[in-house]
């Protein structure tokens, strides 16, 4: 990589979907811009494509902006999607993009391999935390899934998209860039979808237009009506760590959490960055670390924090009662 990182991410058995940040703070910027001319699909397209592919390539490989990343979202929700930052001066770059596109071009259609330069688009190298290049994230249902960083040898990055392809089995998006032409989705036999309550229409509709405070707003109206409503509960909890990432630099907060390692603030923000990369476990261990040495208003603040977390990954998830107990035993 261009900046000193060593080369791995999360081991493939520990992917899950659940737990990392959607990617609706950046959706909802593009979304503002106008779109390219000529760009396909939109929000109503069954399998819309984020940017057309460049002359000469494969359909399965494209190069994406933030203009067009709404449409990558979208299609996340029926494709597994590859994103993979890299720069034009990077040898290691087009190296794993060698491999890469490849594997997309096997896969005929199971995948998307969006390419997205890291030094012209850095709201999406922002989005995915990225520290350098090259820098490879699955996105699925909108959600990112950290694969690896820097150079692997070519049967390590195999592993990572098999297994990434799996997650994706797992949580139902089997989908094809072969199915239905966009605009023309196969919906026979699906059931309507339940309509939001108004409370959290309201909040979904704020984060869509980049508003989480009109969106915190609502969640907390809905539970001050309903304060067993675990949706708004954990929507609070995930809108609140947007806000708290809006304008975070992760450069910076990582370096004062390494120089503090008892400065509540540092802890709480690099355990912020940990889970929205989908590093749940590390956010987890890090604010357990923490509680376990501090005292007083900072250890409640760590546990108050550490539960919002939980909240966002979810009460059923095998990490979270893991954490649970690690978080027993740190108070007892």
């Amino acid at each position: 990589m261009s900046t000193p990182n060593t080369p791995g991410g999360p081991a493939p058995s520990s992917m899950n979907l659940r737990g990392a940040v959607d990617l609706s703070a950046l959706k909802s910027r593009a979304q503002s811009a106008n779109a390219p001319a000529g760009a396909q699909g939109g929000p109503g397209a069954a399998n819309p494509a984020p940017a057309a592919a460049a002359p000469g390539s494969s359909p399965y490989i494209v190069d994406v902006t933030e203009q067009v990343f709404p449409q990558l979202v979208q299609l996340s929700a029926q494709v597994s999607v590859i994103v993979a930052l890299g720069a034009s001066w990077s040898d290691q770059s087009a190296q794993v993009l060698s491999v890469l596109e490849a594997i997309a071009v096997e896969q005929a259609g199971r995948i998307l391999l969006a390419r997205v330069d890291f030094e012209t688009q850095p709201g999406i190298a922002q989005a995915f935390q990225a520290q350098g290049v090259p820098t490879v994230v699955g996105v699925l249902k909108g959600q990112p899934v950290p694969l690896f960083e820097g150079v692997l040898a070519e049967p390590q990055i195999r592993t990572y998209v098999d297994e990434l392809l799996k997650v994706a089995q797992a949580n139902g998006v089997s989908g094809s860039l072969n199915d239905a032409p966009a605009g023309e989705p196969d919906t026979a036999g699906e059931p309507a979808e339940a309509p939001l309550p108004p409370l959290h229409q309201e909040a979904f509709d704020a984060i869509e237009a980049g508003n989480y405070e009109a969106a915190a707003a609502a969640y907390r109206k809905a539970l001050a009506e309903q304060p067993a409503d675990a949706d708004a509960k954990a929507g609070l909890a995930q809108v609140q760590l947007m806000q708290r990432l809006q304008d975070a630099d992760a450069t910076a907060v990582r370096t004062a959490a390494a120089e503090s390692p008892d400065s509540l603030d540092a802890q709480l923000a690099v355990a912020d960055l940990d889970l929205s990369g989908g590093h749940v476990e590390d956010a987890f261990a890090r604010l357990t670390t923490f509680i376990a040495r501090a005292v007083g208003e900072e250890r409640e603040a760590a546990r108050v924090r550490l539960l919002e977390l939980f909240d966002i990954i979810g009460p059923t998830d095998p990490r979270v009662n893991k954490a649970r107990s690690a978080l027993a035993r740190a108070l007892f």
